[in-house]
């Protein structure tokens, strides 16, 4: 198995405003604040964190998710 990436581009879809970011390896995170414009991000129905939902790269458990499907 390869290492995850930790690196991940988060893309606010209220302002469209990129910032890249360090993904935790630790936990899921469920909130944050977009830089841009202050608009608090959660993650959308089915998606565990704001990486999967708004990030470039899915989290780290969903990379290591050995189903295939995350």
């Amino acid at each position: 198995m390869s290492e995850p990436i930790l690196e991940s581009v988060i893309t606010c879809p209220y302002c469209s405003g990129v910032t890249k970011e360090t993904m935790p390896i630790d936990y899921c995170q469920i909130r944050y604040t977009c830089l841009h414009c202050q608009a608090v991000l959660r993650p959308l129905p089915n998606d565990c964190c704001v990486y999967c939902s708004y990030g470039s790269v899915e989290c780290p458990s969903m990379q290591s998710d050995d189903t295939g499907e995350g």
